[in-house]
């Protein structure tokens, strides 16, 4: 046989040992995937079910109790809790305005379009801006202003009242410590933002920005944040039983406080009404008696209001009440002594002026208390006819 025959036989038989070593491969190939599919659960490819990731959700399990409160609470109060934007001009360099904007959360009390907040909020506003639930927005104006409890009431100009849903006001002197209550607000303006917590006290005594005091306030635990200020915070039935006014601290650290609902129920009629709060006043004006001024005036008392100047056609001036006659140097300072001791306002003992005011606060025009006091040495009590402060600054000594 010829060299070619040879290589033309080799060629002959060794195709067909190519093609069968190709078919096993393929075969093997195929039986691994077909394999694959099987193994474990017997199921066809394709028809493995999807992975628990991908696969559909479940239902949404039961609410508990507590749980369904908080929803209807927040879906019967957030429509009535607005974002208010304010616009102040300021100066700071070369006198060139700069506008700067601040942003404080309100309460609508009625369909007429009156809001509450806290005055602070609005102090030194330019321009009022309100951006309802609905993200409508309306200009506002102001109502009047109560510095002495950080509240202040403003009014939106051409809202519909359909747009407007009232906040109802509740009780707060039922209120409990441990009782459950919640604060709706617009922290970093992030509007309509639910907190929940409890009343951690009751009856405390805050100094506002402007360094006066107010009386009877709620310490709470529910997060209240910058932007907070001026919402309400609700009892488990929907009422707001109070306006968030202040916190300790920089953000939330579990302490915040709000003015009760008795003080903004009557402070927002008056500014409603009025444009101002209608409150009486002793007309006196006087000094703290601390054990130092006691012991160097040789006083009888340890504790009381020293009157100085009496204000002529005030409440003590016409029940007879009476300033210094005198005035001595003392700790190098001019003080007017001579004046009756106030101790007592109906068996409330009163230190200081700020005390005194707060005493008052409680009090309508045209009501009796029952003053106690020292002339020289003598305790005496007086019935004294609370009046308004008159509009003029008559004082005598």
């Amino acid at each position: 046989m010829m060299a070619g025959d040879t290589n033309h036989g080799r060629r002959r038989w060794i195709r067909p040992i190519l093609v069968t070593a190709l078919l096993s491969s393929a075969a093997t190939v195929l039986l691994i995937r077909w394999d694959l599919g099987f193994r474990g659960d017997g199921i066809a490819p394709g028809r493995r079910p999807q992975s628990a990731i991908a696969s559909a959700p479940v239902s949404q399990p039961p609410l508990s109790p507590e749980e369904e409160v908080n929803i209807r609470v927040y879906n019967g109060v957030s429509p009535g809790v607005v974002n208010i934007t304010t616009t102040v001009v300021e100066y700071p360099f070369f006198w060139a305005p700069v506008a700067e904007e601040g942003t404080g959360s309100g309460v609508i009390l009625d369909k007429e379009g009156n809001i509450v907040t806290n005055y602070h909020v609005i102090e030194d506003a330019q321009s009022l801006e309100v951006t309802l639930p609905d993200q409508s927005n309306y200009r506002a104006r102001l109502v009047g202003i109560d510095r002495a409890n950080d509240l202040a009431v403003i009014r939106l100009v051409e809202a519909p009242a359909s747009r407007l849903h009232p906040v109802p006001i509740g009780d707060s002197t039922l209120l409990k410590v441990g009782q459950k209550v919640l604060a709706i607000g617009n922290p970093f303006r992030l509007q309509n933002t639910l907190t929940v917590g409890v009343v951690s006290s009751v009856g405390r005594r805050i100094r506002t920005e402007d360094g006066g005091l107010i009386e009877d306030v709620i310490q709470t635990d529910a997060a209240i944040n910058p932007g907070n200020s001026g919402g309400p915070l609700l009892n488990t039935a929907g009422e707001m039983i109070g306006i968030n006014t202040s916190i300790i601290g920089k953000g939330n650290l579990g302490i915040g406080f709000a003015v009760p609902s008795s003080t903004v129920r009557r402070v927002v009629s008056d500014l409603i009404r009025e444009g101002r709060v209608i409150r009486p006043s002793l007309g006196i004006d006087g000094y703290s008696i601390t054990d130092e001024l006691a012991s160097a005036l040789g006083l009888p008392v340890n504790q009381g209001i020293l009157i100085a100047k009496v204000l002529t056609g005030g409440s003590a001036d016409k029940a007879g009440l009476r300033g210094a006659d005198q005035m001595l140097i003392l700790y190098n300072e001019r003080i007017l002594i001579g004046g009756d001791i106030i101790t007592q306002i109906d068996g409330k003992a009163v230190n200081s002026m700020d005390e005194l005011r707060l005493v008052l606060e409680k009090y309508r025009p045209g009501q009796t208390v029952q003053v106690t006091f020292y002339r020289g040495r003598t305790k005496m009590q007086k019935a004294v006819l609370l009046l308004e402060q008159p509009s003029s600054r008559g004082w005598r000594f």
